[in-house]
C-alpha cells in the first residue's frame, strides 16, 4: 500500500534527481564564462557559442522543472524561500532570463546592441548563475532565517504564513563563508564540465587543445572548493527531526551519518565522486580520450542526488531556519496534501518517456563533432 510518507519520499527522491540533472546541465553556463578566455576571436567564439546554443534549452528547462516540482509537492517551501528570500530567487532569475534573451536575439535582423553585448550576457549568466544557484542550495544544509507560523493566517494585518526575518530577503546567504564554498564548487563544476563537453564535441583542433589546457586549471578549485565544503558539512552539526516529537535539534555529524545508516545513498555519492574525477583524470592524463563528459556527467548527477537526499531523508529538516529552529522545514510540514502527491505520481509516469526523447534528440544532434559548417547544415544559427 502506497502511504502518504512513502509519497512524500518518493517526491523529494525526484526533485533531489532533477537537482542531480541541473547540475549536470550547467556545463552550458560554464561554457558561456568561458568565452573570451577559450576563445581567441569571433570566429571561435561564434563556435562556442552555436555549440552551447544547442543545449542551453535543456538546463532553462530542467531549472523551471525544478522550481515547479518543488511548487508542486512542497508548496510551504515555496512560498516560504521564494516569498521571502527573494532577492536571491530574483537574481538567479535574471541570469537565467538574460540568457535565453541573449541566445534568441543576437543573431536577429536590427539587433542595434551588437553580438558582444549579448555575449557578455551569457558570460554573466555563466559566471553569476552557477555561483548564486550553488549559494541558494547550500542554505539547505546551513540553514536560513525565518518563521514559520500557520496561526499566522488569522493575521488581518499580514495573513503570511512564513516571515523572513532578514531585511536582505536571502543575499544574507552570502555572508555565510560555507555557502560561498559550494557558490565555487558549483561554479569551477559547469567550466569543468563544459571543458569535457568542448573536448567531446568540437572538430576544432585549436579549442579542443585549450579546452584540454583549461581542465586541469577548472578541476583542481572545483576539488579543492567541493572537499572543503562537503568535509566543514559532515563535521558541522546538523539539523535533526525527532521522529516522534518532531522537535528540531542540531545533532553532530547528521549529514555524515546520513550517508552512514543510508548504505545504498552512501555507495551512491563514493561512485558518484569517483566518476567525476574518473571522467576528469582520463581527460587530463590521455590527449586521444574524449568521453569523460560521460563520466563525469553522470557522477555529477548521482553525487547531487545524493547530497540533496540527505537533507531530506532520514528525519532530517531539508531547510532549516537558524532563526527558530522548529520552523524548520521538513518532507513531512511542507508537503502538499496526500491527494495531491497521488495525482502527481500518476503523472510523473510520463518522466521516463520525456527523459527518453531527450536522450534520443540529444543522440540525434551527437552523431559527429560539431563544426562551423554545422551551422549551414541546420539552418539555425546563434
Amino acid at each position: 500500500m502506497i502511504t502518504y510518507s512513502f509519497l512524500q519520499h518518493y517526491w523529494w527522491f525526484l526533485i533531489s534527481l532533477i537537482g542531480g540533472l541541473l547540475s549536470f546541465l550547467l556545463f552550458v553556463q560554464g561554457g558561456q564564462s568561458m568565452l573570451f578566455s577559450l576563445a581567441r576571436d569571433k570566429k571561435e567564439r561564434h563556435i562556442l557559442v552555436n555549440a552551447l546554443g544547442r543545449k542551453w534549452e535543456y538546463t532553462f528547462t530542467t531549472l523551471v522543472t525544478f522550481g515547479g516540482a518543488m511548487f508542486a509537492s512542497f508548496p510551504l517551501f515555496y512560498s516560504t524561500s521564494f516569498g521571502g528570500a527573494y532577492w536571491v530567487w530574483m537574481a538567479i532569475l535574471f541570469c537565467f532570463v538574460i540568457q535565453a534573451v541573449s541566445y534568441e536575439f543576437q543573431s536577429k535582423p536590427g539587433n542595434v546592441y551588437g553580438k558582444r553585448t549579448y555575449q557578455v550576457f551569457l558570460f554573466l549568466n555563466g559566471l553569476l548563475g552557477t555561483f548564486l544557484l550553488g549559494t541558494a542550495i547550500a542554505t539547505f544544509f546551513t540553514g536560513s532565517e525565518f518563521t514559520v507560523g500557520k496561526g499566522n493566517i488569522t493575521d488581518l494585518i499580514n495573513p503570511t504564513i512564513s516571515r523572513w526575518e532578514s531585511a536582505w530577503h536571502g543575499l544574507e546567504a552570502l555572508a555565510n563563508p560555507r555557502n560561498w564554498t559550494l557558490g565555487l564548487a558549483v561554479f569551477f563544476l559547469s567550466r569543468t564540465l563544459a571543458c569535457l563537453f568542448f573536448i567531446n564535441r568540437l572538430q576544432d583542433e585549436k579549442l579542443v587543445s585549450r579546452a584540454r589546457k583549461l581542465l586541469m586549471f577548472n578541476a583542481f578549485p572545483f576539488v579543492l572548493f567541493f572537499l572543503v565544503f562537503v568535509i566543514w558539512t559532515f563535521a558541522s552539526p546538523g539539523f535533526a527531526v525527532d521522529p516522534e516529537t518532531k522537535e528540531v535539534s542540531m545533532v553532530l555529524y547528521k549529514y555524515f551519518n546520513n550517508l552512514l545508516e543510508m548504505p545504498v545513498v552512501g555507495i551512491l555519492f563514493v561512485a558518484g565522486v569517483l566518476l567525476v574525477l574518473l571522467g576528469i583524470g582520463k581527460s587530463i592524463i590521455s590527449s586521444e580520450y574524449n568521453k569523460g563528459i560521460w563520466f563525469s556527467g553522470i557522477g555529477t548527477v548521482l553525487t547531487v542526488c545524493c547530497l540533496l537526499l540527505i537533507t531530506g531523508f532520514n528525519n532530517t529538516a531539508f531547510y532549516p531556519s537558524t532563526h527558530d529552529l522548529q520552523s524548520s522545514l521538513t518532507i513531512e510540514n511542507a508537503s502538499s496534501s496526500e491527494f495531491t502527491l497521488s495525482v502527481m505520481a500518476v503523472v510523473s509516469i510520463l518522466v521516463p518517456i520525456v527523459l527518453g526523447y531527450i536522450i534520443y534528440a540529444w543522440g540525434v544532434m551527437e552523431k559527429k563533432p560539431f563544426d562551423a559548417k554545422d551551422f549551414e547544415d541546420d539552418g539555425h544559427v546563434y
